[in-house]
């Protein structure tokens, strides 16, 4: 038993992705057509969406919300382990990413169990609160501009249910979290976000170093 974290070589990933990720064919394709677009960098890692998919399972989600869909491998993820009935709600900007996300969704047989709304995610996410949705969701996750991760959370918790959880992607941010002279708006976001997280006693809190970081944070 170590106490030290495994450091992830291309082999080794390679090992994981093969015995650890049950990714079917449809979201392999749907990786792979990412890949070739201009920000393929913000689609999330195989090992990641599994894991979401896992949780949601396991927390028994009827009602998800995510922050920033992209093409729509985690939302798809998450759909995947809904049970009859249940919903997720996707909120993003753009309309030429997000139409890559629907046509996987029709394929996939999940476009039903989605709910996309187009605008900025805070306002998105207010105008939930002011339809009387706080306090119904099981799962947050936010993956979208950095800058408003503050905002992001407070509104989160007031949507999510006790117990629910809040997941926050690129915490570790590439590793620029520790470096200094990256005073870029959405890097001194993240590294605030982390330090109010570590400090809000209205949740409990594990930090993991899948993807570019994942942060759960349970709602007590």
């Amino acid at each position: 038993m170590s106490s030290k974290t495994l450091t992830l070589t291309d082999p080794l990933r390679s090992y994981l992705l093969e015995v650890g990720v049950r990714e079917d064919p449809l979201m392999v394709e749907l990786r792979a057509e990412t890949a070739r677009m201009p920000d393929a960098n913000m689609q999330i890692c195989p090992e990641q969406g599994a894991l979401m998919e896992v949780l949601a399972r396991a927390l028994g989600v009827r009602q998800a919300l995510e922050v920033g869909t992209f093409t729509g491998y985690s939302s798809l993820a998450v759909a995947r382990a809904l049970p009859p009935g249940g919903r997720i709600t996707c909120c993003d900007v753009s309309e030429t990413y997000t139409a890559v996300a629907r046509r996987y969704w029709e394929r996939a047989g999940v476009a039903d169990r989605i709910e996309l709304r187009i605008g900025p995610g805070v306002d998105t996410l207010g105008a939930l609160v002011t339809e009387g949705r706080a306090g119904t969701y099981d799962l947050v996750f936010v993956d979208a501009d950095k800058e408003n991760y503050a905002r992001y959370h407070e509104l989160g918790l007031v949507l999510l249910r006790q117990g629910g959880v809040l997941m926050y992607d690129n915490v570790l941010w590439g590793g620029r979290v520790l470096d200094e002279s990256d005073q870029r708006p959405s890097t001194q976001a993240i590294r605030a976000l982390n330090r109010a997280l570590a400090e809000d006693q209205r949740i409990d809190l594990a930090m993991i170093p899948i993807g570019d970081g994942l942060t759960f944070a349970r709602k007590r």
